[in-house]
């Protein structure tokens, strides 16, 4: 069974940066696509970034070259550096996992909280 857990979300101030990684467990890791996600308080889920199997990314326009997505293989485990954080950024992230064999699994979210 295929499980997703984020880790280093936090408080941190504007300015700021978090590094959230999210490892993934019973899987082959064969990746079709991945992505980080999030959700502000009364918002709609919204992508962040995505990396698909050929290591190509995709940011949403907010992001402005702020935060950059990656992947390690041999640790399963996809991350997302983010740098300049700004109080609109708070939220909680989650991990988004779509193998090559099908399905879509998400992670338990982590909350980022950035202070003005």
């Amino acid at each position: 069974q295929v499980q997703l857990v984020e880790s280093g979300g936090g408080l941190v101030q504007a300015g700021g940066s978090l590094r959230l990684s999210c490892a993934a467990s019973g899987t082959s890791f064969s990746v079709n696509a991945m992505g980080w996600y999030r959700q502000a308080p009364g918002k709609q889920r919204e992508m962040v970034a995505t990396i698909n199997r050929y290591g190509v990314k995709a940011y949403a326009p907010f992001v402005k070259g702020r935060f950059t997505i990656s992947r390690d293989n041999a640790k399963n485990t996809m991350y997302l550096q983010m740098n300049s954080l700004e109080p609109e950024d708070t939220a909680v992230y989650y991990c988004n996992y779509q193998p090559i064999y099908g399905g879509d699994y998400w992670g338990q979210g982590t909350q980022v909280t950035v202070s003005s």
